[in-house]
């Protein structure tokens, strides 16, 4: 058979259309198409009474630039919104709180997403309130009615997650999901299509490489690395295999550290987002600028995630 009646039988050329141009054509028609873009911010420590240092303003900043210049579909907030409930008493708590509300609701008109960070949850000290009220008063603040809950969103599925857990000698925190949370997590990960991907939200990482890098945490007397568990999921060798069982799961997004990283791993992407605040309102920390992360989900599952300052 000649070249040219190969190509006629194949509808090619009766339809004017060259080889070249045919895999041009396909190429374009697998290109992934962007559905959704996300700001996802975290970390603000909004407060009036630190010297020299207006965050209302800087929050305000970071709103005006994610919806004149990044224009996203929504915002996700992964917590720490105040400088700091923890220990503080509830008439300075609630100026905190009403700051940033103030703001988000002057300067933003997007919809957003909130989870519970440690710095949001007011206990102990002066406070007089427990660990179980106070993250309840944080909720009630963001107009949150659980703590931890998903939804979808065009193609992609969002499951926002509560990493703050009280230790269990009664002091302060750790990082984990409790066991309610993982049956829970367990759950809806296993109704949703396979082909449904899925995003997931935490205010402290489940999985992270700065946090090797965020003080000193070699101890060289004993020569072995230690990240408390505060600072990482003590869970995540187990949230990962569950990740691992159902392949939808693609990317894990965090903040909590004010340092900026990517973690892949078993076929997951933990991404560890920079804070808004950067140096809790004094430049930089570390390396990492004051800023959010842009992040387009496509809907093969694919997805990009930028830090950006601004």
């Amino acid at each position: 058979m000649q070249r040219r009646d190969l190509l006629r039988q194949m509808g090619l050329v009766a339809g004017g259309l060259s080889i070249p141009n045919f895999v041009k054509a396909k190429e374009q028609t697998n290109t992934p198409k962007r559905v959704l873009r996300v700001a996802h911010i975290t970390d603000v420590h909004i407060e009036e009474a630190i010297p020299l240092v207006n965050s209302s303003k800087g929050f305000a900043k970071c709103l005006h630039h994610i919806q004149d210049v990044i224009k996203p579909d929504l915002i996700i907030n992964s917590g720490d919104c105040v400088m700091d409930a923890h220990k503080h008493r509830k008439g300075n708590v609630k100026k905190q709180w009403n700051l940033f509300n103030d703001v988000l609701k002057a300067e933003n008109s997007l919809p957003i997403f909130h989870s519970v960070g440690n710095h949001d949850i007011c206990c102990e000290g002066d406070s007089q309130t427990s660990f179980e009220d106070g993250k309840k008063w944080a909720m009630d603040e963001m107009g949150i009615d659980k703590r931890y809950y998903s939804f979808d969103n065009k193609d992609w599925h969002f499951v926002m997650l509560d990493s703050v857990q009280k230790k269990k000698d009664g002091s302060w925190y750790t990082a984990n999901v409790d066991e309610e949370q993982f049956d829970w997590l367990k759950k809806d990960l296993k109704v949703l299509p396979a082909n449904k991907p899925t995003m997931v939200i935490s205010h402290i990482p489940i999985l992270a490489a700065c946090v090797f890098f965020d003080g000193n945490n070699m101890k060289e007397k004993d020569g072995r690395w230690e990240v408390p568990g505060s600072w990482m999921h003590t869970d995540s060798k187990q949230l990962a295999e569950l990740f691992h069982d159902h392949k939808n799961v693609k990317l894990a997004v965090s903040g909590h550290i004010h340092l900026s990283d990517r973690v892949d791993y078993n076929g997951v992407s933990y991404c560890c987002n920079g804070a808004v605040s950067g140096r809790w309102w004094f430049g930089k920390y570390q390396h990492t600028e004051a800023g959010y992360a842009v992040i387009d989900l496509y809907d093969d599952g694919s997805f990009t995630n930028n830090y950006v300052s601004y």
